[in-house]
């Protein structure tokens, strides 16, 4: 039944006061007279280690992992893990050669670090490239998404969802990044608590509908016993799932790339450790690895449950559309429904928290990229903060209502996840070649870097409709493995031009590096072994 009782709306309120109080307190906590632009766009030197690895987590998770990923795990099994777990992994690698870069170089926005280091036009194509691609997909599609789960759980419409979303997150955002960042670990709390409610309600039906009377542990070995399909990490070449999660591409192609390109050179990720310092900065990156770990429990074990329930006759009604299309995003909402009153208003609120946390992380940064890359560059050099931070709100303001106006025509979507995972993967890689050769290899030019910004789409383009417009002559390559040629294609073609046109001596464009920034303390070492032996441990059990 799609309505929440009284005891739901008491403990969704009190999670929307509390967020709203906290911030509140944070955001007038010490606050000065006039915000500056580096405190509202980077909460410089406010945030500790857990309130980043927090803030990283909540600005990552969102209703495209409760609804997205659980979909995924419905569909395809364990296997969409590889997203997070090889997250945990990326996370260690950004943290000990990416952000050091970014700290000792004073760099506040990805494309100020295209602009020190190539040049402005480079910044300003990738800076208008990131803008499209966070309104137009990554918005959109957790708006579409956080609707479509609070319309199925709740007496709110779709319609509906979308505003109140989109107000609560603008509300959120406006605050800048320490309210974003403090609110954040609030958030992570209440999503964690409430998916693990989730996951806990769906193997306690599991293990009832087996005979075990709600033991979990037993429902943990009914799913390996009635899905053993869904518990390999790795496919080949005969599964139906290939082409969306192939082979040894997972670990080391393009879902490496894919990691990279997102935790080490996206805006509204990497924007959460330049305010810090070093230490505080790989300590908050580290903390995030293990807090990724626990993301299946609560996104992707919900929907392997719901496949094996769905397959022994339950929910048939409840995983269909209107016209009788099974939809495997219905799996997590469709969960919810049956929570008991009080535990569903917890879950209520963890998708709230996911949902808003990732919508005001990604605004921030559309605003950042905006005000700072944009509007003072090309509008007004000599703008003060506080017009910067005027500009930046009514940045978020106009982002979100795009977005919510968009947002609609995504209700035709399957599988939101692998949507919003290919189609950010058709810039992914262009970005990660411009970066990784502009921080590691000196001779790599401006327009060498250019060229690598105009080919990636085209090239990503035409690997993905080359084999319908040829009827097949050409093949049809999986998204991660285009991904792994395009990278290579647009890297090979950046070393071709600045080899044959090389820097002059005149350009200055340049970014300092040393390699000492690269040491690490012995905790670090001892905390990232630990997440490396659990994760060798994790694909070793579920190859």
């Amino acid at each position: 039944m799609n309505k929440l009782q009284l005891a739901d709306y008491i403990v969704f309120f009190i999670y929307f006061i509390a967020v709203s109080a906290y911030g509140y307190y944070i955001y007038h906590k010490k606050k000065s007279a006039a915000m500056s632009s580096k405190d509202f766009f980077l909460a410089e030197g406010s945030l500790t280690w857990w309130a980043i690895g927090a803030s990283l987590i909540a600005s990552n998770i969102s209703a495209e992992h409760f609804i997205g990923m659980s979909g995924s795990g419905f569909k395809i099994g364990l296997a969409i893990s590889t997203y997070e777990w090889m997250a945990a992994a990326t996370l260690i690698i950004v943290a000990i050669f990416i952000i050091p870069l970014y700290l000792k170089n004073r760099i506040y926005t990805m494309p100020q670090f295209l602009a020190q280091r190539y040049s402005d036009k480079v910044s300003t194509v990738m800076a208008i490239f990131w803008l499209l691609v966070y309104v137009f997909v990554n918005l959109t599609s957790i708006i579409y998404l956080g609707a479509l789960a609070i319309s199925s759980i709740s007496p709110i419409s779709f319609e509906w969802s979308i505003a109140a979303l989109s107000v609560f997150s603008i509300i959120v955002t406006l605050g800048g990044m320490k309210v974003i960042g403090y609110t954040d670990v609030v958030q992570v709390v209440v999503l964690l608590l409430g998916g693990l409610v989730t996951t806990y309600l769906a193997l306690s039906l599991l293990a009832d509908k087996f005979g075990f009377e709600g033991d979990i542990l037993k429902g943990l070995g009914v799913l390996r016993k009635e899905a053993p399909d869904h518990f390999h990490m790795i496919f080949d070449k005969s599964s139906p799932h290939y082409n969306e999660l192939p082979g040894l591409s997972v670990l080391v192609g393009g879902m490496l790339i894919n990691n990279l390109a997102y935790w080490g050179c996206n805006q509204y990720i990497v924007q959460r450790a330049l305010g810090a310092d070093l230490k505080t900065a790989r300590n908050g990156i580290l903390f995030a690895a293990f807090l990724k770990l626990l993301i299946p429990v609560i996104a992707v074990l919900p929907g392997i449950t719901m496949y094996v329930l769905h397959q022994n006759g339950m929910f048939q009604q409840e995983m269909v559309d209107t016209a009788g299309k099974l939809k495997p995003d219905h799996a997590y909402p469709t969960l919810m429904n049956l929570l008991p009153a009080g535990l569903k208003g917890v879950a209520f609120a963890a998708l709230t928290a996911a949902i808003v946390a990732s919508l005001a992380g990604k605004a921030n940064s559309i605003s950042t990229i905006f005000s700072l890359d944009i509007y003072k560059k090309y509008f007004n050099k000599e703008a003060p903060d506080t017009k910067l931070v005027r500009v930046g709100r009514w940045a978020v303001i106009i982002s979100m209502l795009l977005a919510a106006i968009v947002t609609p025509a995504l209700r035709s979507l399957d599988q939101a996840y692998q949507f919003i995972q290919e189609y950010v993967g058709f810039l992914s890689p262009g970005v990660l070649a411009i970066f990784l050769l502009g921080m590691f290899w000196k001779k790599t030019t401006a327009g060498a870097a250019l060229a690598g910004a105009v080919l990636t789409i085209p090239i990503s383009t035409i690997l993905k409709f080359l084999p319908s417009w040829t009827n097949g002559t050409f093949p049809d390559y999986p998204f991660l493995d285009r991904m792994t040629i395009t990278f290579f294609a647009v890297a090979a073609v950046m070393i071709i031009i600045s080899l044959v046109k090389p820097r002059p001596a005149s350009d200055k464009h340049a970014i300092e590096v040393d390699t000492s920034m690269f040491r690490v303390s012995a905790g670090f070492v001892a905390g990232s072994l630990i997440v490396c032996g659990i994760l060798a441990a994790l694909y070793t059990v579920y190859w």
